[in-house]
């Protein structure tokens, strides 16, 4: 177990395109290319012998002491070793590329240097492409230059150093010592296509070091005036502007889509079964992004998700035979089929690893809530053929919506009438109710207002539970679900409505632990699948949201500011929380930093309003008060 590092001990680069995660040690465990959901070159993280990885890394065994961290404001990461002979650094970059065009050409530069005294490094070169199902060769193209050629993509090694082959001929090696000011470069390009269209070469031996500096200072540049845009001004800034960044990292730049998450297979509990493909867009995580992106000052990528969402609307073919389906491939593609790859062994050997995503063939009817609440966020919903593709949504939608689906959870334990499914279904004819109104937009209004109020009477009269005095996850059950803590985010009812503040207080007995809230209990409702999961990051964070508006700012704020020590050590976070604090599912997940963001904004919103009515502070805080000890 020790060839896994923890989920957590990671950073993440990428060029908007593609991304790759460093582990703390300097080893590039986890890149796929050309895109987030291309097969893998290195994927040690679910297969520490079969995956290949890229080791860059000071060679002097445990007696260095080793920080990461990134360059402020940047996606630049920087990996330290701190050793008695010397102090050394490994910065690893991949240079943005915002244009429309998806590129068949991908670099990762990881340059070495050296500010104190000098080290020895180490270079590991193994890719195993395919997820490591096919074989590759290798030619050597100089002393410091070879190519990797896989089935659809090459790999390119450049180094300053030279570079050695393995003795079987299938990876390369270097070692090679610095001193203080100077610097060696390893430049990793992936080329994909056919074997008539890559070239083979990508240049000289050695990377130029002139190129290499306006490579960096052109990435760095690109951050730093990306966040130029960003208007939080709020007291979590650091935490708030690398959350942002993560956003971007992880949005496929020709389209506008954002995926779930950098990684496939990570499981929610080590050696469970619940190890999903997460490199696709949902329409339910994208869509809640676009008010964050808005308060935040970047409305161009909010604009470009809404573009993208509005063309799969228009497409209409979807694997699951609905108007829309709850995934798809970063392209729009909406065919996710689901393999097991079952000869990697699994991080930690927590098989299955699964590629693709058979869920995207489930019923889930919030997303078309979420998709109304997404176009709805601005005053321009699409143009004339934008609000026709809408409105024909709609008027689907009144004769669809009283069934069961598989719910937000994506359970595979059958359909049930989930109440979060009816929330955002109601937020589809609210939302289309409100901007036909506004726009004087053509519309089936009086249908569209009788399926809204009979879906908010079924939610009050078959939601609610009388014996819990709360809101439950479906008509058939008490349980609670964590879900429904975006009832009041969304309109449905006021933040201190009696009824509300009774379901907030019933979540925080059964559901929150230590500030940590779980999803729903599988033990009393079922999901389909065996083993159990840590807390939901997203759930954590959409409780702190919903405190603050209760009223429960005191309350609200120490559950915040526990959630932030969760953090790995360059402010990311995974999906879950373990028994013991450890980082669990896919990392870095996109939705669990939008509800960070949207937790800082309306706690500072909160906490400001208390500023300036000092004489109400702390009045509605619940019975547990801040949980002071």
């Amino acid at each position: 177990m020790d060839a896994y590092p923890p989920i957590a001990d990671h950073g993440l680069v990428g060029d908007l395109q593609t991304a790759a995660l460093i582990a703390a040690d300097g080893t590039v465990d986890w890149w796929c290319t050309p895109r987030f959901d291309s097969p893998s070159l290195f994927a040690s993280l679910l297969d520490s012998d079969r995956g290949g990885h890229c080791r860059l890394a000071a060679d002097v065994g445990d007696e260095a002491t080793v920080r990461q961290l990134y360059m402020p404001d940047t996606a630049v990461l920087v990996t330290r070793y701190m050793a008695q002979d010397g102090v050394g650094e490994v910065v690893d970059f991949m240079e943005p590329d915002p244009s429309a065009t998806p590129s068949a050409t991908h670099r990762l530069v990881r340059v070495a240097r050296v500010v104190r005294g000098s080290l020895p490094f180490e270079l590991i070169c193994r890719p195993r492409f395919d997820y490591g199902r096919a074989g590759h060769s290798l030619d050597r193209l100089d002393d410091g230059s070879v190519v990797f050629h896989g089935p659809d993509t090459d790999l390119h090694v450049q180094a300053t150093a030279p570079v050695a082959l393995h003795p079987d001929g299938s990876d390369v090696t270097a070692r090679f010592t610095l001193h203080a000011g100077e610097v060696a470069a390893i430049v990793l390009t992936s080329e994909s296509g056919g074997a008539g269209t890559r070239s083979g070469r990508p240049g000289g031996r050695s990377p130029d070091a002139e190129a290499i500096a306006r490579a960096f200072d052109d990435c760095r540049t690109f951050w730093l005036t990306w966040l130029r845009s960003c208007r939080y001004r709020g007291r979590w800034h650091e935490m708030v502007v690398r959350s942002a960044i993560t956003l971007k990292l992880l949005t496929y730049a020709p389209t506008g889509a954002p995926i779930a998450a950098a990684t496939m297979g990570l499981p929610e509990q080590i050696g469970g079964e619940r190890n999903w493909d997460y490199r696709y867009t949902w329409v339910r995580d994208a869509s809640l992004s676009v008010r964050a992106l808005i308060d935040l000052g970047f409305t161009d990528e909010a604009a470009a998700f809404r573009r993208w969402l509005r063309a799969r609307l228009a497409a209409g073919a979807t694997a699951s035979g609905e108007p829309l389906q709850i995934m798809y491939r970063v392209d729009g593609e909406p065919r996710l089929t689901e393999e097991v790859l079952d000869h990697l062994e699994g991080y930690r050997r927590s098989a299955p690893v699964r590629a693709g995503n058979e869920a995207a063939g489930q019923i889930q009817l919030d997303i078309y809530g979420e998709a109304a609440y997404a176009l709805a966020e601005t005053e321009e919903i699409g143009g004339i053929r934008g609000w026709k593709v809408f409105a024909d949504l709609l008027d689907w939608l009144v004769d669809h919506w009283d069934r069961p689906d598989e719910g937000i959870w994506e359970t595979r334990g059958g359909r049930q009438n989930f109440t979060y499914s009816r929330l955002m279904t109601w937020v589809a004819f609210d939302r289309g109710v409100k901007v036909a109104t506004a726009h004087s937009r053509p519309a089936d209004l009086g249908r569209w207002t009788a399926a809204r109020d009979t879906v908010f009477r079924q939610i009050v009269d078959r939601g609610w539970s009388q014996k819990r005095s709360a809101f439950v996850q479906h008509f058939d059950t008490d349980v609670l679900d964590a879900s429904l803590l975006l009832m009041p985010r969304v309109g449905f009812l006021a933040p201190d409505d009696p009824d509300w503040l009774t379901t907030l207080d019933a979540m925080d007995a059964e559901l929150v632990s230590d500030s940590l809230v779980y999803r729903y209990d599988p033990a009393a409702s079922p999901d389909g699948l065996r083993g159990s999961e840590g807390t939901f990051n997203l759930c954590s964070f959409l409780y702190v949201h919903a405190l603050a508006k209760s009223g429960r700012v005191h309350q609200a704020r120490y559950a915040f500011d526990k959630m932030l020590t969760y953090a790995n050590h360059v402010g990311l976070f995974a999906e879950e929380i373990g028994p013991s604090g450890e980082q669990l599912g896919n990392f870095p997940q996109a939705f669990t930093h939008l509800a960070l963001i949207d937790a800082a904004i309306g706690l500072d919103e909160e906490l400001d309003r208390q500023t300036t009515r000092p004489a109400e502070r702390g009045r509605h805080d619940g019975p547990r008060g801040a949980e002071a000890p």
